[in-house]
C-alpha cells in the first residue's frame, strides 16, 4: 500500500480478484472489501453476479465496466477523491494477470487515493483443481509458464513467443488464445512438444456451464472447433498433466527442516538416490 507523507487520502480504491467465476471462490478479504464499498465496478461478462450481489451493501452503486473506457473508470476514481468514497474494482481471476490493473493503480496513486490489491484465484489453478492435477511433478516439471499467443490486441515483447517458452518442455498455461488454436498448436510443436502431449481445455471453469476436455496436442484443434470454444477458454499443456512422476522429497523421512529431524537410514538412502 502506498505510503505518503502528505495528508490522508480522500478515498480508497481496492482492486479485488474475484476468482475464475464461482461466487464462493472469492477470498474472504475480497468479499469484505466489496461489502465496504460505496461504488463497485465489475465486469458482468467475466465475474459471476452473485460474487458482487452477495456481499455488496444495498445502497452501493454497482457499475458494469463492460461499457466503460479507461477514462470513464478514471472519472469514478476522481469522484472517489472528491467525495471520499470507497471503491471496489472487481476483476476476474487474479489482478496480477492481464487485468490492465497497473495503469489504474498508478493513476489512483497520482490522484492521492489509498490503494490496495486483493489477490484472487487464477483460472489456471482452478482448471488444475478441476482435473485433479498438480502442475509441478517431481522430475517431470518444476516450473509453470503463464503466457498467451502473440498476435492479439496487445503486442508481445520480443522473445516472448510460445515456441520459445515451449522449448522448456514444462507445464504451460496459455490464456487468450482459443480463437487461434491452429497457430497455437503449430507454435507448441515447433517448440518441441510432441503430438501426444497432454492438454486440458478449460472453458469458463467454475461457472455453471463450465466445460473441461482432456485431449492430446494433435487433437486440440478438432476439440476446440467441435465445441466452438473461441472465448473464455484456457489451455494447460505439458507432460505433468498425465505423469505420475516420482515421490516428492518434501515428506520423505530422510528430509529435514526446522520442525522435523531426518530418519538416519532414510537420509542415507535419499543421499544415495541423489548422487550422480
Amino acid at each position: 500500500m502506498p505510503v505518503s507523507d502528505g495528508p490522508m487520502a480522500a478515498g480508497k480504491v481496492t482492486f479485488v480478484g474475484a476468482g475464475p467465476g464461482a461466487a464462493d471462490l472469492i477470498t474472504l478479504r475480497g468479499a469484505r472489501r466489496i461489502g465496504e464499498a460505496d461504488v463497485i465496478i465489475w465486469a458482468a461478462s467475466l465475474v459471476t453476479e452473485e460474487c458482487v450481489t452477495e456481499h455488496a451493501r444495498t445502497d452501493a452503486d454497482l457499475v458494469d465496466s463492460s461499457q466503460l473506457t479507461h477514462d470513464d473508470v478514471l472519472a469514478i476514481y476522481r469522484r472517489a477523491v472528491d467525495e471520499g468514497l470507497q471503491v471496489a474494482r472487481v476483476h476476474s481471476g487474479d489482478p496480477s494477470l492481464w487485468g490492465a490493473v497497473q495503469e489504474q493503480y498508478d493513476a489512483c496513486v497520482e490522484l492521492g487515493l489509498d490503494v490496495e490489491i486483493v489477490p484472487g484465484v487464477s483460472a489456471f489453478s482452478a482448471a488444475a483443481a478441476v482435473v485433479g492435477r498438480e502442475l509441478t511433478i517431481p522430475e517431470v516439471a518444476q516450473s509453470v509458464i503463464l503466457t498467451r499467443l502473440e498476435g492479439g490486441k496487445t503486442p508481445m515483447p520480443p522473445g516472448e513467443r510460445v515456441r520459445e517458452f515451449a522449448r522448456h518442455g514444462t507445464t504451460m498455461a496459455v490464456f487468450l488464445s482459443a480463437a487461434r488454436t491452429s497457430q497455437l498448436v503449430e507454435e507448441l510443436r515447433t517448440g518441441g512438444y510432441p503430438d501426444d502431449t497432454p492438454v486440458v481445455v478449460a472453458y469458463r471453469t467454475s461457472w455453471p456451464d463450465e466445460l473441461t476436455v482432456r485431449c492430446r496436442l494433435d487433437e486440440l484443434v478438432h476439440e476446440v472447433r467441435e465445441r466452438k470454444l473461441w472465448r473464455h477458454t484456457l489451455f494447460l499443456v505439458g507432460p505433468a498433466l498425465a505423469a505420475g512422476g516420482t515421490r516428492s522429497h518434501l515428506y520423505n523421512a530422510g528430509h529435514f527442516h526446522t520442525f522435523r529431524k531426518p530418519d538416519p537410514a532414510a537420509r542415507r538412502e535419499l543421499r544415495q538416490r541423489r548422487a550422480p
